[in-house]
C-alpha cells in the first residue's frame, strides 16, 4: 500500500466510522512467507550461523508498506540477528533482500539508513556526554557541515544546520523531551532514552523504522506514550514499522500483522487475532496455558 493509499484510507476513516477503511491485508493468507500487497521489504533465503548454531533461516518474508508489523518469538529465535542483517550491521552467510525496490545485500549500515530504513536497539545508544539536542542533530543525514571543504565556508551549511535544529526541537517537543534539550543524554531515565532513540531515528526522515524491543524496561505510563508514538508513525506519516516485542498486549494493540519466529525460522504469520490462536505459535512461544480457560478459584 502506497503512502497515498494510506493517506486516503486515513481520510476515509476521519468520519464517524473508522471501520470504513478497508483492511489491505484482509486477503493475505495467514501462513509463513505469504505475499503482501506493495511490500516495502522483501527477504529471500536469508541464512546466518554462529559456529554450529543457525541463528536465522528465513526462506521468504514480505513486510507491508505503511503498516505496523510485529515480530515475536522466544528468546534466541533470531529476531535481533534478522534485524542486524537487514540493516547492514551483520553479514549473512547467504541471502538477498530489497528495500523499496533496491537490493541491500552487502550494503553497509550507514547507506541502508540513507535509503530510508533505520533501526533502534534493545540497549539504547544515546551519546551520554552530548546534550539531548546534540544527539538529535547528529542524526540528520547529508549534513554539509560534516564535509571538510564545505565546513570551512559557514555560508554553505549554516542554513541547513538551522533547519536541522528546528526539526530536532519539533521532534523533542513531540516526544515531550524538549525540557531536557540541554541536559546530558546520560541523565535521562531508561524510558526517556527509548523516546530519544525513537525521536533521533525520525531525524533521518525514514520510510521504515525497525524498533527492537521499544517497550523493554519502560514503566507502564511511558509505555502508553510510546505506543501512541508508534501508532502515529503509521497513522500520521504513513510510515512502515517493524518491531520486536515480547509483551503480547502491546503486540495485539498496535500490530496490523504479526510474524512469529522460532529457532531462526518463520513459523507463522497472520493478523494479531489469528496468531493468538495459532497452535504452532502457542506451542513454540505463548505456551499451552495461553489457549486454555483459566481454572475457577474453588478456595
Amino acid at each position: 500500500m502506497s503512502n497515498d493509499a494510506v493517506s486516503a484510507a486515513k481520510a476515509a476513516g476521519d468520519g464517524s466510522s473508522a471501520a470504513a477503511a478497508p483492511d489491505p491485508l484482509a486477503q493475505v493468507a495467514p501462513e509463513p512467507g505469504s505475499a503482501k500487497p506493495d511490500p516495502i521489504l522483501v527477504a529471500d533465503d536469508i541464512r546466518k550461523s554462529f559456529g554450529g548454531l543457525r541463528a536465522v533461516d528465513v526462506e521468504h518474508l514480505e513486510v507491508s508498506r505503511g503498516l505496523i508489523t510485529g515480530l515475536i518469538g522466544p528468546n534466541g529465535a533470531g529476531k535481533t540477528t534478522f534485524f542486524n542483517v537487514m540493516t547492514g550491521f551483520d553479514s549473512p552467510d547467504r541471502g538477498r533482500w530489497s528495500f523499496d525496490g533496491h537490493p541491500l545485500a552487502g550494503m553497509p549500515a550507514h547507506r541502508v539508513a540513507r535509503r530510508g530504513m533505520v533501526r533502534t536497539f534493545q540497549l539504547t545508544k544515546a551519546l551520554g556526554r552530548m546534550s539531548v539536542l546534540e544527539n538529535m542533530m547528529l542524526a540528520a543525514v547529508d549534513q554539509r557541515g560534516e564535509r571538510f571543504l564545505s565546513s570551512l565556508v559557514p555560508g554553505l551549511w549554516r542554513g541547513q544546520e538551522e533547519e536541522n535544529r528546528t526539526r530536532a526541537e519539533e521532534l523533542l517537543a513531540r516526544f515531550k523531551l524538549d525540557r531536557m534539550r540541554d541536559e546530558y543524554a546520560a541523565t535521562l531515565s531508561g524510558g526517556q532514552k527509548k523516546l530519544l532513540e525513537m525521536a533521533r531515528a525520525l531525524m533521518a526522515q525514514p520510510k521504515m523504522v525497525m524498533l527492537d524491543e521499544p517497550m523493554a524496561g519502560v514503566n507502564p505510563a511511558l509505555t502508553q506514550s510510546l505506543l501512541g508514538h508508534v501508532k502515529a508513525l503509521r497513522d500520521d506519516e504513513g510510515m512502515t514499522v517493524l518491531f520486536v516485542e515480547h509483551d503480547m498486549d502491546v503486540v495485539m494493540d498496535i500490530s496490523d500483522w504479526v510474524v512469529c519466529m522460532a529457532e531462526g525460522r518463520i513459523i507463522a504469520e497472520g493478523s494479531p487475532q489469528s496468531i493468538g490462536t495459532n497452535k504452532a505459535v502457542i506451542d513454540a512461544y505463548l505456551g499451552s496455558e495461553h489457549d486454555e480457560p483459566a481454572a475457577e478459584d474453588t478456595a
